[in-house]
């Protein structure tokens, strides 16, 4: 049973939102010398339960909207299907993960700041309307774009402000009927670059997915952007995303922003390059949706490692 659950959460796509973890986390350590590991649990635990949250309620709103219920693989890929898991089961998985995420949330926010809280509605909010209600974001050409944007950047950006919090890097005031913002332009730039790489590693993953799925997305009314733009502009831009990986390390880089160690993250480029070509002759995912993951492996752990290197070479 358990495992099934876990196989209906897809524990092992979960590393799409612990590598923006991570990296938040070593970028404290590297550019702000601070690490606060009570924060840092709260944070991991509130993280991957609800991320196992949103892919619990995605699969179980596909299986409840279903148009068609044989061929594609449904049988297979669908683990409420393929396991036999009760409604009620799924339903019970899906609120305990809910209430884990829910718990340690607020426990991070009370050990930080008011920013935090904010951007951890405004996340669970945007978790939640992705896979539920009328018009899912994941139904829509806007999947890639949020997927991307929360889990590539406020993630990096919250794992990092959860260690220096108290920094000033940005002041959220109220006095005498008055709201303040106040925020430090370059930490927000840096945190941008910072989040670039698994931004668009992430939503690379959501438009592959879509990608390979659009047949099936097409009868089971799923309207997401490569149905809307066609499969020759997505491939196009699945390359150009890549591309832009690369030139925003090099730019961090210049900045001072990234130690030059990042740098090494370029020695990837050959490898993503031809899983990009070979993606390009077959979009399957038996085939070749496990190159998208490896890409992402690839491009983000190299730059893990790089971060790793700039602080031992720093002590």
């Amino acid at each position: 049973m358990i495992r099934s659950l876990l196989k209906l959460a897809e524990i092992q796509t979960k590393l799409a939102s612990q590598l923006p973890l991570l990296l938040g986390t070593l970028y404290a350590i590297y550019a702000f010398d601070d690490f606060k590991i009570h924060n840092f649990i709260f944070m991991f635990l509130s993280l991957l339960s609800f991320d196992m949250a949103t892919t619990v309620t995605n699969n179980y709103y596909d299986f409840k909207r279903a148009v068609k219920k044989s061929g594609y693989g449904y049988e297979v890929h669908n683990a409420i299907v393929r396991d036999n898991l009760s409604q009620r089961t799924v339903l019970i998985f899906l609120i305990s993960l809910l209430i884990i995420a829910t718990t340690f949330g607020i426990l991070l926010y009370l050990n930080t700041s008011i920013i935090v809280l904010l951007l951890g509605i405004f996340s669970f909010g945007i978790g939640i309307i992705y896979s539920f209600g009328p018009v899912p974001i994941s139904r829509t050409p806007l999947g890639e774009l949020f997927s991307g944007g929360v889990m590539g950047l406020i993630i990096p950006f919250l794992s990092v402000y959860i260690h220096i919090y108290d920094r000033n890097y940005i002041n959220l005031q109220y006095a005498n009927g008055l709201l303040g913002f106040d925020v430090n332009a370059w930490f927000i730039i840096s945190i941008f670059l910072l989040g670039i790489p698994p931004m668009l590693t992430i939503a690379n993953i959501m438009l592959a997915n879509n990608i390979c799925d659009m047949e099936e997305d097409i009868v089971n009314k799923r309207y997401t952007l490569p149905i809307h733009i066609g499969k020759d502009k997505a491939l196009a831009l699945y390359k150009i995303l890549y591309y832009c990986i690369y030139l925003s390390i090099i730019l961090a880089s210049i900045l001072k922003i990234f130690p030059y160690t990042s740098l090494l993250t370029l020695l990837t480029f050959l490898k993503v390059n031809k899983n990009i070509k070979i993606f390009y002759i077959e979009q399957k995912k038996g085939t070749t949706f496990g190159l998208v993951i490896q890409n992402l492996l690839l491009i983000n752990g190299f730059l893990i490692l790089s971060l790793i290197l700039a602080i031992i070479l720093n002590i």
